[in-house]
């Protein structure tokens, strides 16, 4: 197992639209323990492949509290089929490092996708797990939280971002 970089904003690959998977082998297998162990290290909850420069759709997520024993999912191809209500939260994002918005999002939504054996399967989420399968499928259209953020708010933490990696340029 490998700990991947995470490609982070304004990195261009986090606005390219993901591939399908067109079969599970063992190259997209290595690529699901990697992603899992990455989002463990991070830390995260969630991961899409776009994320570490590979724009296939690709998810892994785990909402498991971190007291409690690790419960991984995998989604290929994921896609929303299903979804009512709304909701507001604050998201954070490992591309968007070192920031957190209030997102709207669906309440409740039904995913269909393939796990890691390519059967299908069809998951129901609420609460922080509808969240967590609507940032990462965003990801997989090429869509931050922050295209989901008001315009100013988004304009204000682009212009952070610019200055912090200027500063890194710098060697600061």
């Amino acid at each position: 197992m490998a700990i991947l970089e995470i490609c982070t904003f304004p990195n261009p690959v986090l606005k390219q639209k993901a591939v399908p998977i067109a079969e599970v082998d063992d190259s997209v297998r290595q690529l699901v323990e990697d992603m899992i162990e990455t989002m463990y290290q991070a830390p995260g909850i969630g991961l899409a492949a776009n994320q570490v420069g590979k724009p296939l759709r690709l998810i892994v997520y785990d909402i498991t509290p971190r007291d409690q024993p690790r419960n991984p999912s995998v989604l290929i191809n994921p896609e929303i089929v299903a979804g009512e209500g709304t909701q507001s939260q604050e998201e954070g994002c490992l591309s968007v490092p070192e920031y957190y918005a209030e997102v709207k999002r669906q309440a409740k939504v039904t995913v269909r996708g393939s796990n890691a054996q390519g059967e299908t399967v069809e998951i129901c989420g609420e609460g922080l797990l509808a969240v967590v399968l609507q940032h990462e499928i965003d990801h997989l259209e090429g869509v931050l939280m922050l295209d989901r953020i008001s315009a100013l708010k988004r304009a204000l933490y682009t212009k952070r971002r610019q200055k912090q990696l200027k500063s890194q340029d710098e060697g600061h």
